[in-house]
């Protein structure tokens, strides 16, 4: 039986979750902006204090106009100016009820990790984690417009944050002591060689922790023809796995669903021993008092979280 790590809070905090609301709080306060104006700015600071966040620009693969994939996605104009609102809602986004705390009861100590951080995003992560004591944070993602917001986020600390495709991922033996990907995996087509990177670039006892949109999301999408909060969901075409073409904030995007059963098998063929698989049920206590948005949040699960380890 797996014996669950207590994880380790900065000084100051009574817990992760705090932690993670301050830094959201002091990250909005902090650029006292709109969404839009905040956008302008981590694209000005960037230009000027690249040199000091250590932020590295790596060349990337040509994308046709029209992509999908991920990373494109989030460079479409408006994108991420519109997912920064959705992502930081508070009750009103399901990461923060129901993945956030999930992720992070399962993330346990990170006090002297070496942290990668598979499809950073804003690396609103990182700060955090670095304030909770990790030796070292490297984020990347493919998004040019993510990296803008990380290096914003990580200015002043010892955090890194690296343009590059999560398939492009590759790392010596025992660099990395955790992995996390929080809500990206499944914009990658292939698994394998990304778990395979990541089972090599671990220390022995090296841990990887993910999170994906759950597959009987991911399923099949069902058009709404109102605007009201969705209370119904439909599962189809469970078992036919594959490229799914995903209308989601005012743009297109592909995501690649895959069933449960796909994920846990792609986890052990890469040779690592999996110590958790959670739903990501909703938590009473983030709701602010909102019963009837946590009982529509009960209905059906969003996400997915795996955890293994390298043995």
């Amino acid at each position: 039986m797996k014996t669950k790590r207590e994880p380790d809070v900065p000084a100051g905090f009574a817990s992760w979750a705090e932690v993670m609301r301050v830094q959201e709080a002091m990250n909005a306060s902090a650029e006292g902006l709109a969404v839009t104006a905040y956008r302008h700015k981590i694209k000005k600071h960037t230009e000027t204090l690249a040199p000091k966040l250590r932020i590295v620009i790596t060349p990337g693969t040509p994308r046709g106009q029209g992509s999908c994939r991920g990373s494109a996605f989030y460079d479409t104009p408006h994108v991420i100016e519109r997912y920064l609102d959705h992502r930081h809602s508070g009750v009103s986004s399901p990461n923060h009820v129901m993945e956030e705390p999930t992720f992070l009861e399962e993330l346990g100590t990170v006090r002297d990790l070496r942290v990668l951080d598979l499809g950073c995003g804003d690396a609103t992560l990182g700060r955090a984690l670095l304030a909770a004591g990790c030796r070292s944070y490297l984020g990347i993602d493919g998004s040019a417009e993510m990296v803008r917001a990380a290096a914003v986020n990580l200015a002043g600390s010892s955090g890194r944050v690296e343009k590059m495709d999560i398939e492009e991922f590759a790392a010596p033996s025992g660099t990395f002591d955790l992995i996390v990907s929080r809500l990206a995996l499944h914009y990658v087509d292939d698994l394998t060689p990304v778990l395979s990177a990541c089972w090599r670039s671990l220390s022995p006892g090296g841990r990887l922790l993910i999170t994906v949109v759950h597959p009987v999301i991911t399923s099949h999408e069902a058009h709404q023809s109102t605007r009201e909060a969705r209370t119904d969901w439909v599962v189809d075409d469970y078992f036919h796995t594959g490229a799914r073409r995903r209308d989601w904030l005012g743009s297109t995007v592909t995501w690649y669903h895959r069933t449960i059963e796909d994920y846990v098998t792609a986890l052990t063929r890469a040779h690592f021993a999996i110590t958790s698989l959670r739903e990501c049920a909703p938590r009473h206590d983030r709701f602010d008092g909102d019963v009837a948005e946590l009982a529509r949040r009960r209905r059906v699960p969003l996400f997915l979280l795996l955890a293994g380890s390298r043995v």
